[in-house]
């Protein structure tokens, strides 16, 4: 059984080497790259001659990485994703005898430089592993997920995730997101944004990661890390509200009165 592991990239010159060097066990690296104004490219060419160009959609972008697969199963690893050996030697018993048709494996997700166990960060399963004639396809915009024949597994052995480097890439990631989730929501019908559920949104979202799901035990990240999915909240719903508003058209209008 053959692996193909598959690596999509935006200006990930900070991590992409130490991603693709412990991809040295498949058979094949796939790596398609959205448009890198980095040298994210140029890095992953001293590991793979197999790299792509082209901006999609996130479940676009892995579906198209799919199809330049030749392996028998399909690795997806985020550029910020780390394997040890553990999970890597996991990963290769399991192709050899598996029935199943794809896998779920926990990652461990460090926050400005920690582990963070509680808040409703662990386990957090993500699919990774698939058997080619099994995925069928990947679907969404935001938090994609795939669309398989058959049944899923689970790993033991964790994969590491170096999330939220920075606050500046934190802030960075929610602006991106939180646009197109709103978007999304605008073009589903969502309801008027208010104040009141602006603030609901914020107080409940800052509840449930600190408290209910007991972040506070992950001590100042666990703190900071919860007011930041609270903020990333209430972000979506304000760019909801601009959307709802016509807040640029707006402003178009106020400009062309005033010249």
């Amino acid at each position: 059984m053959k692996i193909s592991a598959l690596v999509l990239t935006k200006n990930e010159e900070e991590v992409i080497k130490d991603c693709l060097k412990q991809l040295d066990f498949a058979d094949e690296i796939i790596v398609l790259d959205q448009n890198s104004s980095d040298d994210t490219k140029k890095i992953a060419k001293k590991y793979t001659d197999k790299i792509y160009t082209e901006y999609l959609p996130f479940d676009k972008a892995r579906n198209t990485l799919a199809s330049y697969a030749k392996g028998d199963w399909l690795l997806y690893v985020d550029a910020d994703e780390r394997l040890d050996e553990d999970l890597i030697e996991e990963i290769k018993n399991t192709i050899k005898s598996s029935k199943l048709s794809a896998y779920y494996i926990p990652r461990r997700n460090m926050v400005l430089g920690k582990f963070l166990k509680h808040g409703g960060w662990w386990p957090d399963y993500v699919p990774r592993l698939f058997r080619r004639d099994k995925l069928e396809k990947w679907q969404g915009r935001v938090h994609e997920s795939p669309q398989i024949v058959g049944e899923f597994g689970y790993f033991k052995s964790p994969i590491t995730h170096l999330t939220a480097r920075s606050m500046k890439l934190m802030l960075e990631k929610s602006t991106r997101w939180a646009k197109i989730e709103a978007e999304l929501n605008f073009e589903n019908g969502a309801k008027k944004v208010t104040i009141p559920k602006v603030i609901k949104a914020l107080i409940s979202e800052f509840t449930i990661r600190y408290l209910a799901k007991l972040g506070f035990l992950d001590g100042f990240v666990g703190l900071v890390e919860s007011v930041y999915q609270a903020y990333h909240r209430a972000m979506v719903l304000t760019y909801l509200w601009e959307l709802q508003n016509d807040s640029e058209g707006k402003f178009k209008q106020v400009t062309s009165e005033l010249k």
